[in-house]
């Protein structure tokens, strides 16, 4: 065809005289370039996070946290030479308007890709769904080891699992001389394996368990247990549960007059909102993060993603955020690494995959259940969250009171 254009043009020019020659050519190979309609089309990646109930204190820093690595990645031309669309919908803190959403998203929307909820109990509720379908998913918001004993395929962890979470403070308390501990623990799966994997880390490390007792999640005048905890005899506290839980036991002690030497509280006091709410009764409250904005941790781009997400909403990101950012860095190197959105292909490199992201390591054992990460212990002092253990990556030394 380029040919018989070509004869036309040099047997009769004056019929091509009105238009450039350089223009004349752009529109003839546009006309032969074959079409690629899906080349316009964005790649959807999908979730749920609980953007209202008893969830959001957590999940709203995950929401702004996946918005700007879709806004630094399309800045960078997207993938595969398209733009990213995070599709994030409020499953209001439930499990089953979570299913029903993620049924939405793979059925109906057809979407690429999928980002897991937030919260244990949300994620086992929707995992049903999406292993059916085969869609790979990077849980950055659960951390509950049950998650992967149950045989699923296409799950693969971002940060070390709860079992993990106190064995860094309990270390520090055994140094300190501290071995008396009350373990208090909400019924729900994610506060209950922490519990118990306290309790277990508690006895290896020679300690006495003088208290060791669950109660109803919702449950938030916690007077009764802070009492309990204060007659045992324990000298540490510690708090299973998710935000509201932390908070609320902080103000119980308050109430009821006693300080432990050490109060460990997981989830809450990893966010800033802990500390605006408690103000002065936040100080000395010990916990878990998964990552934390100080300089002494060298994880690429890590000081480069605190400063744009301060600069965005104009507060300082939790691990909440880093780790919902690193799910999205994580997938684009899978998504990269297999050069298409074929899900079988991405679920089988991330079995494998061994790379860095914001927040450290990634790289996963035959169950999808993180190895390569590791567990900080934070403690707040003076307002500020300090890095306590490990030692190597301290800010400040822990203060038991």
């Amino acid at each position: 065809m380029i040919g018989r254009w070509r004869e036309t043009i040099e047997r009769d020019p004056p019929r091509c005289a009105s238009l450039p020659t350089a223009f004349f050519f752009l529109l003839l190979f546009a006309f032969n370039m074959p079409m690629q309609a899906d080349a316009a089309e964005p790649i959807r990646i999908g979730g749920t996070l609980g953007l209202t109930g008893k969830y959001s204190a957590t999940s709203i820093p995950r929401l702004r946290a996946f918005k700007l690595w879709e806004r630094d990645v399309n800045r960078k031309g997207g993938i595969l030479n398209r733009k990213v669309q995070v599709v994030i919908y409020d499953d209001k803190s439930d499990p089953e308007t979570a299913v029903s959403l993620y049924k939405r998203l793979i059925q109906e929307e057809k979407v690429d890709l999928l980002f897991a909820p937030y919260s244990t109990a949300i994620t086992e509720a929707v995992l049903p769904v999406t292993e059916k379908h085969g869609y790979p998913m990077l849980i950055s918001g659960a951390g509950a080891d049950k998650l992967w004993h149950k045989g699923y395929r296409y799950i693969f962890g971002i940060f070390a699992p709860a079992s993990k979470f106190v064995v860094g403070f309990l270390e520090m308390a055994v140094m300190n001389d501290l071995g008396k501990i009350a373990i208090v623990h909400a019924d729900d799966p994610f506060s209950v394996n922490i519990a118990k994997s306290t309790k277990t880390w508690a006895e290896r490390f020679g300690m006495k368990v003088l208290l060791y007792e669950k109660f109803k999640k919702g449950t938030r005048d916690l007077d009764f247990l802070a009492e309990k905890a204060r007659s045992s005899g324990a000298d540490i506290l510690v708090m299973c549960g998710h935000f509201n839980e932390a908070v609320d036991m902080s103000l119980s002690l308050k109430r009821t007059g006693w300080r432990p030497r050490a109060y460990f509280a997981t989830v809450g006091p990893g966010l800033q909102a802990f500390y605006d709410r408690l103000g002065a009764d936040a100080e000395y409250v010990f916990s878990h993060s998964q990552w934390e904005p100080h300089e002494r941790l060298p994880f690429p781009g890590s000081e480069r993603f605190t400063r744009e997400y301060m600069k965005e909403y104009k507060v300082m990101p939790s691990f909440h955020a880093a780790t919902a950012y690193a799910a999205g860095q994580i997938l684009e190197a899978a998504v990269r690494k297999a050069g298409s959105l074929d899900r079988e292909m991405i679920r089988n490199i991330l079995s494998v995959m061994d790379t860095m992201s914001i927040i450290g390591r990634y790289g996963v054992d035959r169950t999808g259940m993180q190895t390569k990460h590791f567990i900080l212990t934070i403690q707040w002092q003076r307002g500020r969250k300090e890095v306590v253990w490990p030692e190597k990556l301290s800010t400040a030394r822990p203060i038991f009171r």
